[in-house]
């Protein structure tokens, strides 16, 4: 079915990980179209990288493949869980219950990649103490204690700008190591503590300059 060495052979990069996860996500759909193997040249017709892309990805964590016959797509699905961490359940917090941060909350996705938003947090009395998809709006003035008791790694940022710095210092010191930022600013956070921003307006603005620099190119 294919070999597996358990330690990174080298270093590799964030795309490297951001590509694994969408190639769990192709296999997954290649899985429930009853495909059991597939060679790296197919599967990469579906992605946007080459088959050797494909094979050295994959290289930095093992040998997953037989030469000559291709991958067996289960056997990868789980190995690239494993790898990626969504082979376990993650519960995160989410801090900022407005227009944003009820659609993440409201998110079905979030279940199939194992994450389950466990604990929200919003400042607005008329939110505290209600229940939003099963789960009930705390103050921010309890982000600390909670985080803490409930042993959360990782929170998601969806409150307004002037408010992310104030509560990303919060949740640090409560022992959050990874961060998803919503929030249009930068973030300072010390050495150890990921943080990866998602800025819908400026990837809309650089798509915009592409699409207007199109014509430039013809």
């Amino acid at each position: 079915m294919g070999r597996n060495n358990s330690k990174p052979k080298q270093q590799f990069s964030l795309e490297t990980i951001r590509r694994l996860n969408i190639y769990l996500r192709n296999l997954k759909r290649l899985n429930a179209n009853g495909v059991e193997v597939i060679s790296s040249k197919s599967i990469t017709q579906l992605l946007d990288v080459t088959p050797a892309q494909f094979r050295k990805d994959l290289s930095y964590f093992g040998e997953f493949g037989i030469r000559g016959v291709g991958y067996n797509v289960t056997f990868l699905i789980d190995k690239i869980q494993k790898i990626v961490g969504t082979h376990k359940v993650w519960h995160i917090a989410l801090v900022g219950l407005g227009k944003l941060g009820s659609a993440l909350l409201g998110f079905e996705g979030f279940s199939r990649l194992n994450i389950v938003i466990k604990h929200v947090f919003d400042n607005d009395k008329r939110k505290i103490g209600k229940v939003k998809n099963r789960v009930k709006v705390k103050p921010v003035a309890h982000l600390a204690k909670v985080i803490k008791n409930a042993g959360i790694k990782i929170a998601v940022i969806a409150t307004p700008p002037e408010a992310a710095q104030k509560v990303v210092s919060t949740l640090v010191g409560a022992g959050i190591t990874g961060i998803l930022n919503f929030a249009p600013v930068v973030l300072q956070v010390p050495r150890g503590v990921f943080v990866f921003n998602v800025d819908m307006a400026c990837e809309l603005e650089s798509l915009i300059f592409f699409c207007q620099e199109r014509k430039r190119w013809k």
